[in-house]
């Protein structure tokens, strides 16, 4: 795999790891600042595993980190301002494209 195909690579999972709505919520809790899983399962009312999962997803493409706690871990974005940046960019994009919540991806593209 040549060096242009492995940076599409790694753009392509960063864009896996937030085309996720719960996902997405997961790193706007963490833009508030350090959660454990129980917190999360609490505040987004997604089972632990189903929140387990998905912080390994965004952990893989570094967008997460984790640091224990006691018995539980603390879960933190790694680079908040930047992913801060991405989110609003890409709520312009949708802005500029008309695209917003009315219009879904499935509508258009069964």
């Amino acid at each position: 795999m040549g060096t242009e195909t492995t940076g599409l690579a790694a753009e392509a999972a960063l864009f896996h790891a937030l085309s996720d709505p719960s996902r997405l919520l997961i790193v706007r809790h963490l833009s508030l600042g350090e959660h454990r899983v129980v917190d999360l399962t609490a505040h987004l009312g997604l089972a632990q595993s189903t929140v387990s999962k998905h912080l390994a997803c965004l952990k893989d493409c570094g967008l997460v980190s984790s640091r224990p706690e006691g018995r539980a871990s603390l879960w933190s974005l790694t680079s908040a301002a930047e992913l801060a940046e991405v989110l609003a960019t890409a709520g312009r994009l949708l802005a500029l494209t008309g695209v917003g919540p009315e219009h879904h991806y499935e509508e258009r593209h069964p």
